[in-house]
């Protein structure tokens, strides 16, 4: 007898403002985002194999996610989810959030926590960013810019896998969005929820 499992990932990104004494809590994005299959594929057996790859390692900001016209209408690319080299369209910034990593400035805000409830058939990792106000270097002084193709006025979001080293870091979710400018005068949260469910089990003859 085989027993057969089928297992599926899905992604839930939520950015928001975070509250301060100017500013309450601001709501930007909550939407699900699409999964590179194959680089996730390969991942989680990397990291169940214990490879010592394979594991969330980064999130990655861009601004080529959107063409943003003259009148403010604005065109959606697909998300890049075939390939293993796929990447952004436009990466501009990056921010390590594997928080057992040595590059991690900041583990107790930037990191990873696995969540699972008993007999429940699924498990969450929550992968949680937050881009201070200093951050990315370069930035405008305030989120009041009508360039929506600015530099950090990103439109696209990821998270890479470690394979070895930096310059081999695999995509494996990509979520195109609106454009949402990062500014010094606000910190900026991000919620990135990763669902790894198996679906069902069947028993079938060898």
């Amino acid at each position: 007898m085989i027993d057969k499992q089928q297992v599926m990932a899905k992604g839930h990104v939520k950015i928001y403002y975070v509250a301060d004494d100017n500013f309450d809590e601001e709501i930007l994005l909550d939407k699900d985002n699409a999964i590179h299959y194959e680089n996730f594929s390969e991942a989680l057996a990397l990291s169940m194999g214990n490879k010592n790859s394979g594991y969330i390692y980064q999130m990655a900001f861009g601004n080529g996610g959107t063409n943003v016209d003259a009148t403010g209408i604005i065109t959606y690319l697909p998300p890049n989810t075939v390939g293993q080299s796929a990447k952004l369209y436009s990466q501009k910034f990056s921010k390590v959030v594997d928080d057992s990593s040595a590059t991690n400035i900041d583990p107790v805000r930037n990191n990873l926590t696995i969540s699972h409830t008993t007999g429940k058939v699924y498990t969450d990792i929550l992968v949680s960013c937050i881009l201070d106000y200093g951050e990315p270097a370069g930035q405008q002084a305030f989120d009041n810019s009508t360039d929506l193709n600015g530099e950090f006025v990103f439109d696209e979001l990821g998270l890479e896998t470690w394979m070895g080293d930096v310059d081999t870091l695999r995509l494996i979710t990509h979520v195109i969005h609106h454009p949402i400018q990062k500014a010094l005068n606000r910190q900026m949260q991000i919620d990135y929820t990763i669902r790894i469910q198996a679906l069902t089990s069947m028993t079938t003859s060898c």
